[in-house]
């Protein structure tokens, strides 16, 4: 079996060149149209909470509706830190 690929590739150099460099070229393809991102985003996952309340002044806001979110999500497992 080997004999018979060798003899093949040796009588026909030029079309297994030729095949050798459409592959080639496509890897290249392939390799340059890849989404890969070279450096990992090493930031820690951070969750924004804007509160809004038209009758409410913004300290009443802080005090009724974001002091209150805040307190609840201080439990949450994994946590780092708060600001």
């Amino acid at each position: 079996m080997i004999e018979r690929i060798l003899g093949f590739s040796l009588h026909h150099r030029y079309l297994i060149a030729l095949l050798t460099a459409a592959i080639a070229a496509f890897g290249l393809y392939s390799l340059k149209s890849l989404p890969i991102d070279a450096v990992p985003d090493i930031t820690n996952v951070q969750v924004q909470i804007n509160t809004t309340a038209q009758a409410l002044s913004p300290m009443e806001i802080e005090k009724q509706v974001t002091f209150p979110v805040e307190t609840a999500l201080a439990g949450i497992p994994g946590l780092d830190n708060t600001r």
